[in-house]
C-alpha cells in the first residue's frame, strides 16, 4: 500500500479521495487559487464544464480532511491552498504511480524526459 493511501487528515484519509479531488490537489500544488480559477483548470483538463455543485462540495471536503486550507480574499471570494499534509498526499501519490509505472530503464527514461520538459 502506498504511503498516500495511509496519510490522514482531520477527518479522512487519502485513500478516500476521488480522482476529482486528487486533481484539485494537483492543481493547488502549483499555487494557491480561488474557486473559479480551480474550476477553469479542471475544465481545461476534462474538456467539459465543471458545475459549481460538484466543485465546492469537494473543496469543502478537502478542507475538512485537512488537505486544503481556505481563507477569505474578500466577502465573496475564498482562496484555497494545500496544507503540508496536502503536499504529502500529492507527493506520495506521485511516488505510488511512479512505483507502478517505472518497471524498467526505458520507462524510467520516459519519465526523466517528461520531467526535463517541465
Amino acid at each position: 500500500m502506498s504511503e498516500a493511501q495511509t496519510i490522514t487528515g482531520d477527518s479522512g484519509t487519502a485513500r478516500d479521495l476521488t480522482a476529482f479531488q486528487q486533481n484539485i490537489l494537483v492543481i493547488l500544488s502549483e499555487e494557491p487559487r480561488y474557486g473559479l480559477a480551480i474550476k477553469r483548470e479542471l475544465e481545461d483538463y476534462y474538456g467539459a464544464e465543471v458545475n459549481h455543485g460538484r466543485l465546492y462540495p469537494n473543496l469543502d471536503e478537502l478542507v475538512e480532511m485537512g488537505f486544503v486550507g481556505k481563507s477569505e480574499l474578500d466577502k465573496r471570494t475564498n482562496q484555497y491552498e494545500l496544507t503540508d499534509t496536502g503536499h504529502e498526499v500529492v507527493l506520495d501519490r506521485l511516488d505510488w504511480v511512479l512505483s507502478k509505472y517505472v518497471t524498467d530503464d526505458e520507462r524510467a527514461e520516459t519519465v526523466d524526459d517528461l520531467v526535463e520538459q517541465q
